[in-house]
């Protein structure tokens, strides 16, 4: 399977997504491709409606804005239905945030989980901070998570007011471009200078390796 031979696709941007194919250099032309939007704001009666060309034997592929459809981004539900009505599904690979992140952290990697954005409201959120530490020192298990970019420097100070200051914390920001920084201190390392990430794309990743006494 070629993403360069199809003239259908389910996006989060048709502006973007053209963008994209056009420097993949797609064998389709641009005016002849079908773009079909799903995105947060889809409704699940839409999903319906999307499934249709698949279920008359058309090729049809899913892109991400950023990152890999159905990992931390729309497309999950929409493969699900595809695999209940027996479509064959192929995952192509491209660069995931998450997965990159957690390459360059040096933080586990063979036990990891992503919990997606925290809650909002600043005491749940210093709460949720704190389940992950202890999830983090209990299974030798680094958590991973996101926030809204502006909304990243006030979820950075809360994790280094919240945690442990011998938990590791990698801040990753703008992978795979040119700025692209990936840095893993301690909390207490952290605190002597937090760096501005405000509205900068970002994944951050925590885990302590401390082991209580049984």
């Amino acid at each position: 399977m070629s993403v360069q031979g199809l003239s259908c696709f389910i996006v989060e941007h048709p502006k973007t997504a053209r963008q994209f194919l056009k420097q993949i250099a797609c064998r389709v032309p641009l005016q002849e491709m079908q773009m079909h939007i799903l995105n947060a704001h889809s409704k699940p009666a839409d999903l319906t409606t999307l499934l249709q060309p698949l279920l008359s034997g058309q090729d049809v592929g899913l892109l991400s804005e950023a990152g890999c459809p159905a990992i931390a981004d729309p497309g999950s539900d929409l493969v699900r239905m595809a695999h209940d009505e027996k479509i064959p599904v192929i995952p192509l690979v491209g660069p995931s945030s998450i997965i990159l992140a957690l390459m360059a952290s040096g933080l586990n990697g063979q036990c990891f989980c992503f919990n997606g954005y925290l809650p909002v409201e600043k005491h749940a959120r210093a709460l949720q901070i704190a389940v992950l530490e202890k999830r983090s020192i209990k299974h030798n298990q680094t958590q991973i998570f996101i926030e809204t970019p502006y909304r990243n420097q006030d979820l950075l100070e809360h994790i280094v007011q919240t945690c442990r200051d011998d938990t590791d914390l990698c801040i990753a920001t703008h992978l795979t471009a040119a700025n692209e920084m990936i840095a893993t201190k301690t909390i207490k390392a952290w605190k002597q200078k937090l760096p501005d990430i405000h509205k900068i794309p970002t994944i951050f990743l925590l885990h302590n390796r401390f082991r209580p006494v049984a």
